[in-house]
């Protein structure tokens, strides 16, 4: 049996529609999400399953249940790529669009509209309440006006109200973080991460892809490819790093160049929506000769030491290569250490001098740095950083009281009324200011009935 259209869609606003408009769904998926982003955070992410084996070990599992396969199979290795993660971004967003048309919404028209109030007893149900002598409202709302005040007149009644805004902040909140929702997930789907590290000199395209959306593919550069022209480290006087730099210029198919940045920490290149990150360096190759033959350019290879970072590599001396000595450097600051054959240490070298070993004479001419970079495309960040902006306005916005004022003439009494979402006190003063500048309006003489009631709204 097929339940007939009208039914189903109403029978979806009468159930579904409350049920996802709740406060208290919408504040349980905002924690679900907080805490699975915190769990992305503390637990690295993009790891081989040796790594995990290794942090997180069965016996003793981390908090007695995490261990290395658990977190494999709830994919916290991946946190933000899950589907069970996306769909809870993607219901806290229905819940927030929910909430917006069917409460935010009608309740921003109701306060667009009004309707005067035609009977005293109207004006018991306001927060604030009091009764004037007077024949005119025109000195009431001339002095609302000042106030900036919006104010609607009729023969004998008075509407007036101010900051409007602060009934849109909410809507605003609900609209920005749609939008935030909205471009983490289109950034999920079609950006991209590669990882290179490349030899100063060297050019490259982006092949090395770490992470890829399933819509990434337009992203990744083909038409356009990269050279480092140079790659240098600044050093401190202490010998420290102090910050590392790439000259990188963007070419075409045909190696012109369109685009050209020195990059360093914080600072990347953009071209075409990717960005390029400077993040680590490494030692690639070192050039070397042996009396008078050509110039080898020899690779070094990164050393498994527990502490610091140490590159070698090995350069023959007998035509045979029967023998050879190690070369081993720790920077670019064009120092190397010489070993012999025996594992013995010989002396250290310097860019553009001369060494003798065992018969031969070594020149050092140059030690070759490695840039690694970072190749990122995130088309969702746009709508992110619109998403948060609009937030920041919501804010200012979420602390503008809507303020309303009702007045009613009737035979010589004016009934004066008003009430606010948020700043009472404010309110009153406010309002009592108004009723003193209203000049043509006596002021009441005790005991009379201008006193101010207070009343529950």
């Amino acid at each position: 049996m097929t339940v007939p259209l009208p039914s189903a869609i109403k029978s979806i606003r009468k159930d579904l529609l409350p049920i996802l408009a709740d406060l208290r769904l919408a504040i349980a998926l905002f924690l679900a999400i907080a805490l699975f982003s915190i769990s992305g955070t503390v637990i690295e992410q993009g790891q081989s399953t040796e790594f995990y084996s290794a942090n997180y070990p069965e016996h003793p599992a981390l908090f007695g249940f995490l261990s290395w396969k658990v977190l494999l199979f709830l994919g916290l290795d991946h946190v933000y790529k899950t589907w069970w993660f996306l769909s809870l971004m993607i219901l806290f967003g229905v819940s927030l669009a929910t909430c917006t048309f069917t409460r935010q919404i009608p309740a921003l028209k109701a306060a667009r509209s009004w309707k005067f109030y035609n009977k005293p007893r109207q004006f018991e149900k306001l927060a604030l309440s009091t009764t004037l002598t007077a024949k005119s409202l025109t000195p009431l709302a001339e002095a609302l006006q000042k106030k900036r005040y919006k104010v609607f007149e009729s023969d004998n009644a008075l509407y007036a109200r101010k900051g409007l805004g602060g009934r849109i902040g909410p809507i605003v909140v609900h609209a920005s973080m749609i939008l935030i929702l909205l471009g983490a997930i289109w950034g999920t789907f079609t950006g991209f991460m590669a990882q290179e590290m490349v030899p100063s000199g060297d050019s490259f395209s982006v092949k090395n892809i770490v992470e890829a959306g399933s819509w990434a593919e337009p992203q990744i550069p083909t038409d356009w490819s990269m050279r480092v022209n140079r790659f240098w480290i600044d050093y401190t006087e202490a010998g420290e790093i102090d910050q590392f730099y790439s000259d990188i210029s963007v070419l075409d198919p045909e190696g012109k160049e369109l685009d050209r940045k020195t990059i360093h920490v914080n600072q990347p290149l953009r071209h075409k929506g990717v960005t390029v990150y400077q993040t680590d360096w490494a030692i690639a190759a070192v050039k070397v000769r042996v009396n008078n033959s050509p110039i080898f350019r020899l690779p070094m290879a990164r050393l498994p030491v527990k502490d610091g970072r140490l590159w070698g590599t090995w350069v023959p001396i007998k035509p045979d290569m029967s023998a050879g000595v190690a070369l081993v450097a720790r920077d670019l600051q064009g120092t190397v250490v010489v070993y012999d054959s025996a594992g013995k240490l010989i002396g250290s070298l310097r860019s553009g001098m001369k060494l003798p070993v065992e018969g031969v004479e070594i020149s050092l001419m140059e030690i070759i740095g490695s840039t690694g970079l970072q190749i990122k495309a995130d088309p969702g960040v746009p709508f992110v950083y619109a998403g948060f902006g609009l937030l920041m306005l919501s804010v200012l916005m979420s602390y503008v009281s809507h303020s309303q004022v009702w007045a009613l003439s009737e035979d010589g009494t004016v009934y004066v009324g008003g009430r606010t979402n948020r700043g009472q006190i404010l309110f009153e003063r406010e309002l009592v200011s108004v009723l003193e500048q209203s000049t043509s309006i006596p002021e009441p003489s005790p005991p009379s009935s201008s006193e101010i009631l207070v009343t529950a709204d």
